[in-house]
């Protein structure tokens, strides 16, 4: 394995790797993707056997403008409005396959359907114009752990497993790209990011922001237990009991880590996958307890990713 800084020659490195069918490690302004060549089925393949992902979840595909979009998907209305407010940015758009589309089928866990979204990062950006083709790119971390935010995590987590990982620094969202579902008429959010429902209500109107557990999973970040460090995790807590480590929110003495003092909804969310990574140690506690995080805003993704990351717990 090797971590390249992302300059000309690292990307022209990555992008050669990618173009032979290998996978590659790079950053989004979300959180660093495992990446591969959406149109070779068995370099996707090898991401969902690094990952250990089950075949049922599918994959985001990765685009360097818009206009890749005439030959994936099927026009909707929506697709321009949404882009030009959003692109290149934390939303994904889920949308009907175009019957001519050269992405496997197995990005899409064998549906009609396809996950599409353009990143708003210089390293992504420079890379998927350099390779030229669209990049399946899901978290680059076991299945159902907790995200990496920086470099050293992926090496950390799939060092062994990969020729390649692009150092762009740490991610400065932190939390993956909002999903919302476009191929039904009133557009419904199926995972929670950056971008909020109100956001994009201004933009197409009303849309629908209940979960549906209705039918199969057509998005990254539906499955229930998500996002997961390895010691139980307990929400919504107002100390730590003995042993456990208390991620706060806004101030807390005796705090092991506080997610934003200031109580910033975005530095917040910037900084939790990295205190979950760096609080995840048997060695030095039994458990974690996090504050309570508004449930608005880009809230409700924390929300989201802590509600998911606790389930069973």
């Amino acid at each position: 394995m090797t971590i390249k800084v992302a300059d000309d020659a690292g990307i022209a490195a990555a992008a050669d790797h990618l173009r032979s069918g290998h996978v590659v490690a790079f950053p989004t302004e979300t959180v660093y993707g495992l990446g591969a060549d959406a149109t070779q089925h068995d370099a996707v393949s090898k991401v969902f056997s690094i990952k250990g992902r089950p075949a049922v979840n599918p994959l985001i595909v990765h685009v360097a403008d818009p206009s890749w979009l005439e030959e994936l998907a099927e026009s909707d209305d929506r697709i321009t409005a949404l882009a030009d407010t959003f692109w290149p940015g934390p939303l994904t758009l889920v949308l009907n396959r175009r019957s001519d589309c050269p992405i496997s089928k197995q990005v899409s866990a064998n549906l009609d359907t396809i996950a599409v979204r353009q990143p708003d990062h210089p390293i992504a950006a420079a890379l998927l114009t350099a390779v030229d083709r669209p990049l399946a790119a899901p978290s680059a971390n076991p299945s159902g752990h907790v995200s990496p935010t920086t470099a050293k995590h992926v090496e950390t987590d799939l060092g062994d497993a990969l020729d390649i990982i692009l150092d762009g620094g740490p991610c400065r969202a932190g939390l993956e790209s909002t999903v919302l579902d476009l191929t039904i008429e009133t557009a419904r959010i199926l995972r929670p990011g950056v971008i909020d429902a109100v956001a994009i209500t201004k933009v197409i109107g009303v849309i629908d922001e209940h979960e549906s557990s209705i039918g199969p999973i057509n998005s990254p970040g539906q499955l229930e237990k998500h996002y997961a460090p390895s010691l139980p995790l307990k929400l919504n807590a107002d100390s730590a009991h003995e042993g456990e480590a208390y991620i706060a929110f806004g101030g807390a003495q005796n705090a092991a880590f506080d997610l934003s003092p200031s109580c910033d909804l975005a530095e917040a969310a910037s900084n939790l996958f990295a205190a979950l990574r760096e609080l995840d140690d048997p060695t030095r506690f039994k458990g974690l307890a996090v504050a309570p995080i508004p449930a608005y805003g880009i809230g409700q993704a924390i929300n989201d990713r802590l509600r998911r990351a606790a389930k069973g717990r």
